[in-house]
């Protein structure tokens, strides 16, 4: 080669290296940017893969900035061009399709997932999966219940006995070994009376690390009854503790208006919660939350949000507890109804992952435009939440139409994220393939 080519090959090459390591550090700077301030709010058209946010108590806007709006979906067949959207070096696929409202999904220990089928009443077994990444086999495990929703094996390990199902007004529970797809015996009541009838119905399950403590989460009948004269929020907006017998001990916090989604930290032994906070104060009020449960806690549900901020719409009644109400660890984008949530102990995805929270975002009714429809990400350092989340998958809006709605989310034995969407009736399973 003459020496003029190679003096050409030699510049052209370095600056193909120079632009390359200038498009990493780029996108390593993009990656750990943290949207702040106003621009941490957002809509399902900004929403993407990787972005990063954190909303602060400082950020809100006052009550009515904006008005409220009724702006609930009507959920449309995933057009055949929409899929959802990972970050790099994940992939994501239809694990399984064609179920009937499928909510809660949870592992259990022999790899299976059950998975609530709320308004079939019946709870679903997805066992092993084919070379084609579907499941080996669909089995019904029970039926008749009433809008089941939360799932918990007991005694917590590696070997359950009893399969614990949340039906939204009594906790209930099957025999189970290993390997069942179907349950061998009757339902045995084990708490009669969960609060219910109106508003939220769902009642998630989770039990202590050590087994003595079963936490059953009920969410507020109304969006914002006083319940100084409401009676029928008793026991409400609540997270209430039981023991596996069924014997109730204490409201184990409060003022939790839709704790949607609970989880006992590995790490830790803490209790998480996913919650939907209050509507029609405007776009961005309140925000839903994710955050550790403090034992005896009070989160400001009917006459407070955010730490001491009051309700307007209650004149500032119980200015005894203004002081008293607890700030949430992560503030989440108002009305993105944040739903089932789980701890990353996989080893498929990076290092970094480890310990993080997953929480699915069902998508809002009370926002114009629309926001959540996504798969979040909260990274947890040192056991703690930063206050950062993150868009993790994407996609399920196309057009301004809803074709999809996560609800909940397990780890597999593989590793991968396993999701369910009750917009598309469908289970995605997201998982790390490397690359750059």
């Amino acid at each position: 080669m003459p020496k003029s080519n190679r003096i050409a090959l030699a510049i052209a090459v370095s600056a193909a290296t120079f632009l390359g390591v200038a498009h990493l550090v780029a996108r390593s700077k993009a990656s750990s940017e943290v949207l702040t301030g106003e621009n941490a709010f957002t809509d399902y058209q900004k929403e993407a893969p990787g972005v990063k946010r954190k909303i602060t108590v400082a950020d809100l806007p006052e009550p009515f900035a904006t008005p409220g709006v009724s702006n609930g979906p009507d959920v449309i067949a995933r057009p055949s061009d929409a899929w959802p959207k990972a970050p790099n070096g994940f992939k994501v696929d239809l694990f399984a399709s064609g179920l009937n409202s499928p909510r809660k999904i949870v592992t259990a220990p022999n790899g299976d997932f059950f998975i609530a089928e709320s308004f079939a009443g019946q709870v679903t077994v997805l066992h092993g999966m084919t070379k084609d990444g579907k499941p080996e086999k669909t089995s019904t495990f029970a039926t008749g219940l009433h809008q089941p929703y939360g799932l918990a094996f007991y005694p917590v390990g590696k070997n359950p006995k009893w399969l614990y199902v949340g039906n939204t007004n009594s906790v209930v529970r099957f025999p189970y070994q290993n390997g069942d797809l179907q349950a061998s015996g009757k339902a045995e009541t084990m708490v009669p009376d969960i609060p219910s009838g109106g508003g939220h119905w769902t009642r998630d399950l989770a039990f202590s690390l050590d087994g003595s403590k079963l936490f059953v989460a009920v969410g507020s009948r109304s969006n914002v009854e006083d319940t100084d004269t409401h009676p029928a929020e008793h026991h409400r907006a609540n997270i209430l503790e039981f023991t596996p017998e069924g014997k109730f001990v204490k409201v184990y916090a409060a003022g939790i208006r839709n704790p949607a989604g609970i989880a006992i930290q590995p790490q830790t032994g803490l209790l998480w919660c996913s919650t939907n906070e209050r509507d029609n104060l405007g776009n961005n009020l309140v925000p839903d939350y994710i955050t550790h449960v403090r034992e005896g806690g009070f989160y400001g549900w009917p006459w407070y949000y955010m730490g001491g901020h009051p309700d307007p719409r209650l004149q500032e009644k119980h200015p005894e507890l203004k002081d008293k109400v607890i700030v949430p660890d992560v503030l989440l984008q108002p009305h993105n109804a944040s739903l089932g949530l789980t701890f990353y102990e996989g080893t498929q995805f990076p290092k970094e992952y480890q310990g993080n929270i997953f929480a699915a975002e069902h998508g809002s009714w009370n926002r114009d435009p629309r926001a959540g429809y996504e798969l979040i990400r909260v990274p947890i350092e040192n056991g703690k939440a930063t206050g950062v989340y993150e868009d993790f998958v994407t996609g399920f809006v196309k057009d301004g139409q809803v074709w999809g709605r996560p609800v909940g989310v397990a780890v597999g034995q593989d590793g991968s994220l396993f999701v369910t969407d009750d917009g598309s009736k469908s289970v995605w399973r997201v998982s790390y393939v490397g690359g750059k």
